[in-house]
C-alpha cells in the first residue's frame, strides 16, 4: 500500500516533503483499481525529467594537484561519471569542494603541470594545473578550474577520434611527460597517438583590446600499427638524442594470439613525424601488467609482473635489459620481500593471466564487459590468486632527492615500501611491509606523509606513514555498490530517508542515507520556547575561541544563558533588560556587551558569575541611551551601533568611550533622517574586510592576485549595508568624519514578473559576503533570496567609492542585481556560520539551507532538519562546531560536519545485503544477506532497528543455501516474509542467460512476531526548564542511545564496535517459518499479487500460489507460465503482473482466477537485459537495462487483438551511463510554497521513480506535463551548447544521452544538465535563453520567471 508522508496541508513545507516509497507493511498495494486517467502520470504522462540526486562515491581514478591556486593542493577523485574536487585536512578528514556531473564517461585522467609557463599570457589559468581527462567521446579534455564559476571548465576538447568507444579508437589510457608538453593516448587496441599541447597568448588590437582570444595548440601524430592490446605506457627519458627519437614511450602489449605481454618502445621520429617502433623485451615468467617510470631515476622503470617486480634499464631504448627483480610471492607476515640482482625464468601460470586479464577490464566501457553480466547477482567471493598481483601503486611526491620511494598495494590488502637509493655503487632497493588492510584501487599518496586509498566495494581511507607504519586517519565513504534501496517517512522530521544495501563482503554495509546537509543530533529540550523572536551566541571577547553566552528574546522577555557543560540563566549577571524584546545585541569591546530594544541601548559589563574575566562586582555594570523615539532594527559592530527608528525615519551612530575604572559612556557621534524605513542593518566586522578578502582571492596573495597593496586594503572605509522600505539595499559609509555617506544602492523594482507586492520586497535580512569577488545578500520577507555585485577595477577588490581617497559618487557603483531564487514564503533569515565575511550561510524560511558563500551565483544545499525560525552558531570546549537551531518551541544542539562528503549513517552488517524492505508497523529493517563465513550458514535474513542497528531476530538458510529474493505480504490478516533461495551459492543462471539445474526454495515466513525499536532510540527530555526568566539552570537533555552497530559516518574512528562483536544472544526471537515449496531452479524473484496470492520465479518458470482459506501453513500451486530465459524481477499493480527477464526484456502477464492461467498480455519490442522493473500503473513501466539506460514503456491501448509479440510502445529512454540495480516507485509532493493549491497543472502527488546504481548514485525520475516538458526541452538545448554549461568532457549531450536508443523514440530530460541554470546570474540565464540552436531557426521566446519557477519546483522537491 503506498503511504503518503505529507503532514499538514497548512504547511508549506509539509507541502514540498517528500513522501514514503511504495512499500509499508502489507507490502506493495495489489489490490487497489487501476490509475486514474485523470491523473499527470497516468498512460498519457509520457513525459518525464531524470535528476541525480545522488552523485557515485566509487572511485575509479584520481589526480593531485594545484587546481585552484598555486598555493592549494587539492585531489579530483574521478566517478566515471562525474568529478568531485576535494581537500585533504591536517586531521585527514576529506573535504568535498565542488562536485559536477560529465555528461560523459571517464576513461583515464592526467595532469598537465603549467604554473610556471609563460606567465602573463593567460591569465584565467596562470597559476592553475590543468585537468586532462579521456572518456567516450573520443576527446583528450583540457580542463581548469574557476574560481568564479566554482567548477571545471573546458578549455579544449582535443578530438581524437569519433565516436570514441569503440575498441579500435583513441580513448582508453593516457600518459603525460615530465616537461606537461606531449600526451601519449592508447585505444584498447592497435591504435596509438603522439599529443604535443601547448597555449598561444591573447593578441591584442592597437588598443589593446582582445583581437583574439588564447587558446590550445595542439598536434597529433597517429599510428594504428601497435598490433595488439595496450595494458599500461608510460614516457621515458632515454639516451636518445631529442633530435633523433622524441618522445619515448615505453609499453606493455598483448599481441594477438600470444600467451604473455612484452615490453615495446615506442618513439616519435623527428625527420619524418612517425611513431617508430625502437625494441621489444620479454623476460621469462610471468605475466607484465604494468610499467611506470622512477622519478628522478631518469631512463630506470618498474615493471609490475604477476608475483614479482622487475627493475628495468631503458637508457639505451634499444637494448633493453633487467637488473634487480623483486619477488612479492608467498605469505609475507612478518617477513620481508626478497630482492634479487638478477632474473630467474619462473614458469607461466595460467590462472594468474586469466585473472590479471581480469583485473584489466573496464567496468566503465560496455565492449570489455564480462560476457557474464550477472556476477554481481551470484558469488560473493572469487577465488583466491595464487601469484600476488600490485592492484595500484603511487609515488612519494617530494621524496628526498635521489631517494624515490613507492607504495604498492597488493590484492591481498598488505601495503608495502620501495626505496630506491642510488650511488656510486648502483641501485640498492630497500623494501619495507607497513599495513595490512583492504585491497585498494586506485591508490595516492599525497602531501604530509598521507596515503588515499579507495576500495572497489567498500568505504576507502586516508592513512598516514609515521615511523615505517601506516596509521589510519579517516575513512572515505563509499555507498557504491547499491544493491537494493527501501524509502520510508524519517519519524519526526518531515522527509524522507533511504535504506540502502551497499558494497559486498567483507565489506557489505546497510547505510541510511538522507538528502541534504547531515548535522548531528546532540541535544534537545522540551517544548517550552514558545514565542521567541532572537537567537544569538556572543563572545567574551573578540579573540576568545569558544563562546560565553547565549541570549534568547521572546515577545515581551529576554534571558541569557551561559554556554558550557551545562547551560545557565545569568541573566541577571550579565546585565540586559530582562522586561523587553532584544532587537539586536553584539561585543562592541572586549568585555561590553550591547543590548538593544525598542525603548533604547544598554551597555554591560558582566560580572565573574557570568565569566571569569567580568567586573569583579555584586552587580553588572550599566549605561543606557535612550532615543526620543522608538526603536525598530539595530546592529553592533567593532567600538560602534547602528540603530534606526520608524517615526520619524533616522539612523543613528552611537560609541562608547571609558571615563574611569568600570564606568563607560554610551553617546551619539551623529544622525541623519532618512528618506525612507530601514527594514534590517549589518555591519560587517572591522578586520573582516581585511582578513577574509585575503583567503577569497585564492590562497592570501591579494597583492599578486588583485593588484591590492596593504594601503589599500587598510584604506577600506567602514560601511554598513543596511535595507529599506524603499525597497533597496543601500551600503553606506561609518567614517567618523562622513557617516552615512552613500556609497553604493542597489534597487529591487516592485513591478517584476514575480508580481510580488510591495510589502513582500523589502529586505529582512541583508549580509556582505567576501568571496572571489564581494557580493550583497538580501533576504527578502516573501521568501525570496537576492544576490547582488557591483564592478571593481581590476587593481581593487572593492569598487572605487569604498576607499578613503576615493569620492566616486554612489550612482557611478550601483550594485546590479545578479541572481535571484524563491527560498520558501516567510520571510528570509541569513545567519553566518562564524564570524567571517566569507562563511557559509545559513538561510531560513520554509526549510533551513546552506549557501555555499564561494560558489557563483545562488548556490544552496538543504538542511537534513527540521524547519527552524532561528539558528546560531555557538562553540564550545564539548562542541566547537555547534549550532543551535529553534524549532518546534524547542532548542537544538547539533553539529555540522562541514564539506562532509555523504549525509549517510552506516551499520557494518557482515557478508553482502542484498535486499532490504521497510517494515513500516515495526518501524524496522528486514535484510537479506549472503556471503557469510559463519559455519552455521552461509545466508540469512535478518531484522534491524534502523536506529542503532541492533539486530532484532533472524532466520538462517540451510546449509549450501543462498536468499535471492524477499518480500513482504499479507495473507489474510497475518502479515508474512516470502523468501525465494537457491540451493547452491554457484551462479543462478549460464551467461547465454538460461538457468542452471540449481534447486531452490519458497518459505514463508511470519512477522507477527517481530521485535520492536528500543525506546532508548529516540530523544527523551529528563527534566523540565522553569518559566522563570532569571533563575534556574538549562535542562538537562538526553541524546540518543549508544549504537551497538557500527554507525560511522565519514569521519568514524577505525574502532568503533563492528557487526562481528554482537552476540546472537542480544536478539529478542527469530524469524518463524510457516511453509516451504521446492522448485527445480533458484527462486530470483517474488511478489505478493492481488492481497490473496504469491508469484515465485524460478528459472524461467511463473507460478501462481494461493493459500487455502487463508491460512499461510497452506500454500497450493495455480498456475505456471514459462519464458525462453530466466526472470529476474517481478513487480505488480492491481491486476497486472510485470516480469523482466535476462534476454527478452519486459513482459506483462495476467492471471485468469477463473481458468487459473497465466496470460502474456504485452511484450517488450526488443531484447533488454533487465535490471529492475517499477510499474506504474497497469499499462506504464519503467524498465532497467544491464547497458545503463532506463526506459518507460506503456501499452498503447487495453485491448489488443493482435500477437502479443511487439505491442509494448518505449515513450521514452534515458541513458544514464551507469547500471541501475534497484527501482522503486515513489510519491511526493510537487510544489513551491508560493504554488496556488487549486493551480490544476500542480497535481498534489505524482508518481516517481527512484533508482539506485552500481557506482552508488541515485536518480530521480518525475513525470512532467506537456507545457513544462516542451519549455524544458528548449531551454536544455540551449544549454546543452553553452559554454559554462556544454558538457564537460565534449560529448554532444542529445547523443549521449540517447547512447543505445531505438530511433525515433524521445529522450527524457536531464535534470543534471537543467538545473546548471539555476546556478547561472540573471543575465547568463537570460544569454541562454537569447541563443538560437543551431540549424533551428529563430528562436521562441522564453520567459526566465517561467522556467524559474519550474527548476525551482524541481529543486524544492527534490531537497
Amino acid at each position: 500500500m503506498e503511504s503518503s508522508a505529507s503532514g499538514d496541508g497548512s504547511s508549506a513545507a509539509d507541502a514540498a516533503t517528500a513522501a514514503a516509497a511504495a512499500s509499508s507493511s502489507s507490502g506493495p498495494s495489489t489490490s487497489a483499481p487501476a490509475f486514474s486517467a485523470g491523473g499527470v502520470a497516468g498512460p498519457s504522462a509520457t513525459h518525464y525529467l531524470a535528476k541525480r540526486v545522488l552523485h557515485g562515491s566509487a572511485v575509479q581514478h584520481v589526480a593531485r594537484g594545484r587546481f585552484r591556486s598555486e598555493h592549494l593542493w587539492e585531489i579530483v577523485l574521478c566517478k566515471e561519471t562525474s568529478l568531485e574536487l576535494v581537500v585533504v585536512g591536517e586531521d585527514g578528514v576529506l573535504q568535498s569542494i565542488c562536485e559536477q556531473s560529465t555528461f560523459g564517461i571517464i576513461k583515464d585522467v592526467g595532469v598537465l603541470d603549467w604554473r610556471f609557463k609563460q606567465f602573463g599570457i593567460w591569465p584565467e589559468i596562470e597559476g592553475k594545473e590543468i585537468l586532462v581527462l579521456l572518456s567516450d567521446s573520443g576527446k583528450l579534455s583540457l580542463l581548469y578550474f574557476s574560481c568564479q564559476m566554482h567548477r571545471f571548465i573546458a578549455i579544449e576538447n582535443i578530438e581524437l577520434s569519433k565516436p570514441g568507444n569503440m575498441r579500435d579508437q583513441l580513448g582508453r589510457i593516457l600518459a603525460i611527460d615530465h616537461d606537461s608538453a606531449w600526451v601519449a593516448i592508447s585505444a584498447y587496441e592497435d591504435a596509438f597517438a603522439f599529443v604535443h599541447v601547448g597555449k598561444s597568448p591573447h593578441v591584442y588590437g592597437p588598443n589593446r583590446e582582445i583581437v583574439e582570444r588564447a587558446n590550445i595548440m595542439h598536434v597529433v601524430y597517429k599510428t594504428s600499427d601497435i598490433r595488439g592490446t595496450v595494458w599500461s605506457m608510460c614516457f621515458m627519458r632515454t639516451r636518445c638524442s631529442m633530435d633523433e627519437y622524441y618522445p619515448v614511450v615505453a609499453m606493455i602489449i598483448n599481441r594477438k594470439g600470444s600467451d604473455v605481454n612484452e615490453l615495446s618502445v615506442y618513439a616519435l621520429a623527428a625527420n619524418d613525424g612517425g611513431i617508430q617502433h625502437l625494441s621489444s623485451f620479454s623476460e621469462p615468467g610471468p605475466l607484465a601488467l604494468d610499467i611506470s617510470e622512477i622519478p628522478q631515476l631518469d631512463g630506470f622503470a618498474l615493471l609490475f609482473r604477476a608475483g614479482d617486480i622487475l627493475f628495468v634499464d631503458l637508457r639505451e631504448p634499444k637494448d633493453i635489459c633487467c637488473t634487480i627483480r623483486i619477488s612479492i610471492t608467498g605469505s609475507l607476515i612478518g617477513g620481508q620481500i626478497s630482492v634479487e640482482d638478477s632474473c630467474r625464468g619462473l614458469d607461466v601460470d595460467d590462472d594468474v593471466a586469466a585473472c590479471a586479464l581480469l583485473e584489466l577490464r573496464d567496468s566503465g566501457n560496455n565492449i570489455m564487459m564480462d560476457d557474464n553480466y550477472m556476477a554481481i547477482d551470484g558469488v560473493d567471493n572469487a577465488g583466491s590468486m595464487k601469484s600476488r598481483i600490485i592492484c595500484s601503486w603511487s609515488w612519494e611526491p617530494d621524496a628526498v632527492r635521489g631517494r624515490p620511494r613507492l607504495i604498492f598495494c597488493l590484492d591481498d590488502g598488505e601495503f608495502h615500501t620501495l626505496e630506491f637509493n642510488w650511488d656510486i655503487e648502483g641501485v640498492k632497493v630497500l623494501p619495507e611491509r607497513v599495513h595490512r588492510g583492504l585491497p585498494c584501487r586506485p591508490l595516492l599518496w599525497m602531501n604530509r606523509g598521507m596515503i588515499a586509498g579507495f576500495v572497489e566495494m567498500g568505504d576507502g581511507m586516508i592513512l598516514q606513514l609515521e615511523h615505517g607504519r601506516l596509521v589510519h586517519k579517516s575513512a572515505v565513504q563509499n555507498v557504491g555498490p547499491i544493491l537494493d534501496l527501501a524509502i520510508a517517512d524519517y519519524h519526526g522530521e518531515k522527509q524522507d530517508q533511504m535504506f540502502s544495501c551497499c558494497g559486498m563482503c567483507p565489506e557489505g554495509s546497510l547505510r541510511v542515507i538522507r538528502n541534504g546537509i547531515n548535522v548531528e543530533k546532540l541535544l534537545r529540550t522540551e517544548p517550552i520556547y514558545q514565542g521567541v523572536t532572537g537567537l544569538w551566541t556572543l563572545r567574551m571577547k573578540r579573540t576568545d575561541t569558544y563562546h560565553s553566552f547565549v541570549i534568547l528574546a521572546f515577545v515581551e522577555e529576554t534571558r541569557v544563558l551561559s554556554v558550557g557543560l551545562s547551560f545557565n540563566d545569568i541573566s541577571d549577571a550579565v546585565g540586559f533588560q530582562p522586561d523587553v524584546c532584544t532587537l539586536a545585541c553584539g561585543l562592541i569591546a572586549d568585555g561590553l556587551l550591547v543590548q538593544i530594544h525598542s525603548k533604547g541601548v544598554k551597555l554591560c559589563l558582566p560580572t565573574t558569575y557570568a565569566h571569569p574575566e567580568g567586573a569583579p562586582l555584586t552587580s553588572p555594570v550599566s549605561v543606557v541611551w535612550y532615543p526620543d523615539v522608538t526603536i525598530s532594527v539595530g546592529a553592533v559592530g567593532q567600538n560602534m551601533v547602528a540603530v534606526a527608528t520608524s517615526n520619524p525615519c533616522c539612523l543613528y551612530i552611537l560609541r562608547v568611550r571609558s571615563l574611569s575604572s568600570f564606568q563607560y559612556e554610551l553617546y551619539e557621534t551623529q544622525h541623519v533622517q532618512l528618506q525612507y524605513e530601514v527594514s534590517c542593518i549589518s555591519i560587517p566586522e572591522e578586520d573582516s574586510k581585511l582578513r577574509t578578502v585575503s583567503s577569497a582571492v585564492g590562497g592570501g596573495d591579494v597583492r599578486k592576485r588583485k593588484g591590492n597593496n596593504l594601503a589599500a586594503k587598510v584604506d577600506v572605509r567602514m560601511f554598513a549595508v543596511i535595507g529599506t522600505h524603499k525597497p533597496s539595499v543601500e551600503v553606506v559609509s561609518l567614517e567618523p568624519e562622513e557617516a552615512f555617506r552613500l556609497l553604493s544602492i542597489g534597487s529591487m523594482s516592485v513591478n517584476n514578473a514575480f508580481g510580488a507586492p510591495i510589502s513582500g520586497c523589502i529586505p529582512e535580512n541583508v549580509r556582505f559576503v567576501a568571496s572571489e569577488r564581494f557580493y550583497i545578500l538580501a533576504g527578502l520577507r516573501n521568501g525570496m533570496l537576492l544576490r547582488f555585485e557591483s564592478d571593481t577595477s581590476k587593481d581593487h577588490y572593492f569598487p572605487g567609492s569604498f576607499y578613503k581617497d576615493s569620492f566616486t559618487p554612489c550612482v557611478n557603483t550601483p550594485l546590479q542585481l545578479i541572481a535571484i531564487r524563491h527560498i520558501g514564503i516567510t520571510p528570509v533569515g541569513l545567519v553566518a556560520l562564524r564570524d567571517s565575511a566569507n562563511a557559509d550561510i545559513i538561510v531560513l524560511s520554509d526549510r533551513s539551507w546552506l549557501l555555499h558563500a564561494s560558489r557563483h551565483s545562488l548556490a544552496y544545499s538543504s538542511i537534513s532538519f527540521l524547519p527552524a525560525s532561528h539558528v546560531t552558531p555557538v562553540s564550545s570546549v564539548d562542541c566547537p562546531s555547534g549550532l543551535l537551531f529553534v524549532a518546534e518551541n524547542c532548542l537544538h544542539l547539533v553539529e555540522m560536519v562541514h564539506g562532509k562528503r555523504l549525509n549517510a549513517q552506516k551499520f557494518s552488517i557482515g557478508g553482502t545485503p542484498r535486499k532490504v524492505l521497510y517494515h513500516s508497523d515495526s518501524r524496522t529493517l528486514l535484510v537479506m544477506r549472503t556471503g557469510l563465513t559463519g559455519a552455521s550458514c552461509s545466508s540469512d535474513i535478518v531484522q534491524i532497528d534502523p536506529n542503532n542497528g541492533i539486530l532484532l531476530s533472524r532466520f538462517k538458510c540451510e546449509p549450501g543455501e543462498t536468499a535471492r529474493c524477499i518480500q513482504i505480504a499479507k495473507i489474510g490478516s497475518e502479515q508474512v516474509l516470502i523468501v525465494g533461495t537457491s540451493k547452491s551459492n554457484d551462479h543462478p543462471m549460464m551467461p547465454n542467460g538460461e538457468a542452471e539445474s540449481i534447486k531452490g526454495r519458497l518459505i514463508v515466513l511470519s512477522l507477527d512476531t517481530l521485535g520492536s525499536p528500543r525506546e532508548s532510540s529516540s530523544f527523551i527530555p529528563t527534566s523540565n526548564l522553569s518559566s522563570s526568566s532569571h533563575t534556574g539552570s538549562f535542562p538537562e537533555i538526553v541524546g540518543y542511545a549508544t549504537e551497538e552497530l557500527s554507525s560511522n559516518s565519514m569521519c568514524s574512528s577505525p574502532d568503533d564496535v563492528c557487526y562481528n562483536q554482537i552476540q546472537l544472544e542480544q536478539m529478542t526471537g527469530h524469524l518463524r517459518s510457516l511453509t516451504h515449496v521446492t522448485f527445480a531452479g533458484a527462486v530470483l524473484a517474488v511478489y505478493p499479487y492481488l492481497d490473496r496470492y504469491v508469484l515465485a520465479a524460478a528459472g524461467n518458470t511463473l507460478c501462481v500460489f494461493g493459500f487455502v482459506n487463508e491460512n499461510p501453513h497452506r500454500m497450493k500451486k495455480y498456475a505456471v507460465s514459462r519464458t525462453r530465459f530466466t526472470i529476474t524481477c517481478l513487480k505488480t499493480y492491481a491486476s497486472r503482473i510485470a516480469v523482466g527477464d535476462c534476454r527478452d526484456g519486459l513482459l506483462f502477464y495476467s492471471y485468469n482466477e477463473s481458468l487459473r492461467k497465466l496470460e502474456l498480455i504485452y511484450a517488450d519490442p526488443a531484447q533488454r537485459l533487465v535490471g529492475d522493473v517499477a510499474l506504474l500503473n497497469c499499462e506504464t513501466a519503467v524498465v532497467s537495462d544491464r547497458c545503463g539506460s532506463i526506459s518507460v514503456l506503456s501499452c498503447p491501448r487495453l485491448e489488443v487483438s493482435e500477437s502479443p509479440e511487439k505491442n509494448l510502445a518505449v515513450h521514452c529512454s534515458f541513458f544514464m551511463g551507469e547500471i541501475a540495480m534497484s527501482i522503486q516507485k515513489a510519491a511526493f509532493r510537487y510544489r513551491l510554497p508560493i504554488d496556488n493549491e487549486t493551480d490544476p497543472v500542480l497535481e498534489s502527488a505524482y508518481n516517481c521513480v527512484v533508482a539506485s546504481t552500481m557506482l552508488g548514485s541515485v536518480f530521480v525520475l518525475i513525470p512532467l506535463t506537456s507545457e513544462e516538458h516542451y519549455l524544458l526541452q528548449d531551454v536544455q538545448e540551449r544549454l546543452s551548447v553553452h559554454q559554462l554549461t556544454a558538457p564537460l568532457l565534449g560529448n554532444d549531450h542529445a547523443e549521449f544521452r540517447r547512447r543505445g536508443i531505438p530511433s525515433g523514440v524521445p529522450s527524457i530530460l536531464d535534470g543534471d544538465m537543467l538545473v546548471q541554470f539555476l546556478e547561472l546570474t540573471s543575465e547568463q540565464q537570460q544569454t541562454v535563453l537569447d541563443a538560437a540552436p543551431s540549424g533551428k531557426g529563430p528562436p521562441r521566446s522564453i520567459s526566465i520567471f517561467q522556467v524559474m519557477r519550474t527548476l525551482e519546483r524541481v529543486h524544492y522537491a527534490l531537497n
